[in-house]
């Protein structure tokens, strides 16, 4: 069968790509060889949201005293938890489903394999296209240590209906410090180790230090600038292993989460044809073009950025190459959160890396405490940090820990992609009360 296009995988930046091109009159035919909706609906941002919603609750329930609420005899019920969980993700795979039902698109049910640069297999299948776009996404990664096959990834740690008494997760990144939030406000106690001296390795410390200490309150114990050597079977559960600051160390658990990052999918066929792959991924230039002119990859697999609106800003571009056109996209400023309580946001560079780069910036810092609407919620942990170069006015980055920070950031998302200076910000209004102000409070200290 002949198509305009092939896309290899229903995630983020495959499924919305092929409902795009099916809207500019275009034949898609999907390739999928799970559920549509990829790791992120399936297996990652979704399920996990879900169940941050929850711990959300939780930790209100658990600080209603705060309130003036006394709360006694909380039962919590983690199998509702998930069935909650089930759900959700359900309804928006039949969304998915919807927005294929196309007839300008075919969804394949299999595994893809590349033949050549215009053709892709799929079981006793063949389709040809002009293009093919590769939208494999990742899977979760491992460390090279003994016992490693005793842990769980988060495909596992998902699958779960029931609680163990306690938890080691192995990396303080994105996906371990959120689950180490979930399981800790179930009443589950959880340890985290990370290798780098401060968790969150891509954010800036400052934010990064402030969520590791408001999570080290509510009970979870966060050991960074530590190496884990191995995992092995115990009595009652497992012992992970760890060496901080040259003395070796060990963490008895019931149950051991791996969360130290993921690694691309590479379907079959890659390496045949010669697509230039690195250690990140396959390698691609802005247009998402592969070394193959016919065939691009987005997503994951790239590696450029493990996101998934990453996913379908890629998807975006490579359908307006392939169409000839040009768009305003601006792939360098791509927000990024952490579903903890309190979240975390950033877009834009650290003040670290303007140190590194030398940049001539200015840093200000606002505080949740001084804001009204953060009193009344009863949520004031956090702070804003923004980072602004003093020659052009213009935002180079903005870093977020409080309620709220992954919508907060997007008003600063916003502002650097239309190029504004911090002056435009501090001349838009802001209602009141509301978190925005906070942002706006730091930005009038420029």
């Amino acid at each position: 069968m002949k198509y305009d296009l092939i896309i290899i995988g229903a995630g983020p930046g495959g499924y919305e790509m092929a409902a795009e091109a099916a809207q500019h009159g275009r034949t898609v035919a999907i390739v999928e060889r799970d559920n549509l909706g990829g790791t992120c609906l399936n297996r990652g941002c979704i399920p996990t949201k879900a169940l941050c919603r929850n711990a959300e609750v939780l930790n209100l329930i658990h600080d209603a005293e705060a309130f003036g609420v006394s709360v006694d005899g909380i039962c919590v019920n983690y199998a509702k938890a998930v069935e909650r969980k089930d759900a959700v993700v359900g309804q928006l795979r039949d969304g998915i489903g919807m927005l294929l039902n196309n007839p300008q698109i075919t969804v394949l049910h299999g595994e893809a394999k590349l033949v050549d640069d215009h053709t892709v297999s799929v079981g006793d299948e063949t389709a040809e296209a002009d293009n093919i776009v590769i939208a494999t996404g990742s899977a979760p990664k491992a460390l090279p240590i003994e016992g490693a096959e005793f842990a769980m990834n988060s495909d596992d740690i998902l699958a779960m209906t029931t609680l163990p008494n306690s938890l080691c997760v192995i990396g303080g990144g994105v996906i371990g410090m959120e689950f180490a939030g979930i399981f800790s406000s179930f009443g589950v106690e959880v340890s985290v180790v990370e290798f780098c001296k401060e968790i969150l390795p891509p954010f800036d410390k400052d934010v990064a230090k402030r969520l590791r200490t408001v999570m080290g309150k509510r009970g979870v114990d966060i050991k960074v600038g530590a190496g884990v050597k191995s995992i092995a079977k115990s009595e009652n559960g497992y012992t992970v292993t760890y060496e901080a600051k040259g003395k070796e160390q060990a963490i008895e658990c019931e149950a051991v989460l791996m969360a130290v990052g993921r690694k691309p999918v590479i379907p079959e066929g890659v390496e045949a044809l010669g697509i230039e792959v690195s250690r990140r991924g396959i390698e691609v230039n802005d247009n998402m073009q592969t070394s193959i002119p016919s065939i691009y990859a987005i997503g994951d697999v790239n590696g450029r950025c493990m996101l998934a609106h990453a996913a379908t800003a890629h998807g975006m571009r490579a359908l307006a190459a392939i169409e000839g056109k040009t768009d305003k996209m601006k792939l360098d400023i791509i927000p990024s959160a952490v579903f903890t309580t309190p979240e975390m946001a950033m877009v834009g560079i650290t003040e670290e890396q303007c140190k590194v780069q030398e940049l001539d910036v200015t840093v200000k810092k606002g505080f949740f405490r001084s804001n009204g609407k953060a009193l009344a919620m009863g949520e004031t942990e956090g702070l804003v940090k923004m980072i602004v170069d003093n020659s052009t006015r213009q935002i180079l980055g903005c870093h977020i820990c409080g309620p709220h920070a992954a919508d907060l950031i997007q008003e600063v998302v916003m502002a650097m992609n239309a190029e504004a200076t911090i002056d435009v910000l501090t001349s838009s209004v802001h209602g009141h009360p509301t978190l925005g102000e906070v942002i706006l409070n730091v930005a009038r200290q420029f």
